[in-house]
């Protein structure tokens, strides 16, 4: 089973989000979401400024396989994407929770219907 930290709040569509310090919080995709994917080869990040709906799609990330997009888990502002993947998308692959963050995104409210680490595993438990 792929690894999701605990200290971490989930999507069902594979998105992780990590609250800051600050009050901003860090979204990329899961471990389970970089396994399925494989070699990612590129990741579009979004503008810092630019203004996300929950739901929204603010990045997409393309594999040797597959291109998927990537979902804004909160509403909000984003205060910046991560400029590394430009020429080290891989670090999605190495370090998903850690180097591998996609965007920092000022939320408008608080998040609502995020999943536990628990609760993301039965998900991928059910998913199969």
């Amino acid at each position: 089973m792929s690894d999701s930290p605990a200290d971490l709040k989930y999507t069902k569509s594979h998105e992780w989000v990590r609250t800051l310090a600050d009050g901003n919080v860090e979204v990329g995709i899961t471990d389970h979401a970089q396994s399925a994917l494989g070699d990612l080869v590129f990741v579009e990040v979004p503008e810092a400024g630019k203004s996300l709906k929950a739901g929204d799609t603010f990045a997409v990330v393309e594999s040797v396989k597959a291109a998927s997009d990537v979902y804004a888990p909160v509403a909000g502002t984003v205060v910046e994407g991560n400029a590394a993947l430009g020429g080290q998308p891989e670090l999605i692959n190495s370090e998903p929770y850690k180097g591998g963050w996609i965007m920092v995104l000022k939320p408008s409210g608080e998040p609502q219907g995020l999943l536990s680490a628990a609760e993301y595993q039965a998900h991928l438990a059910a998913e199969g």
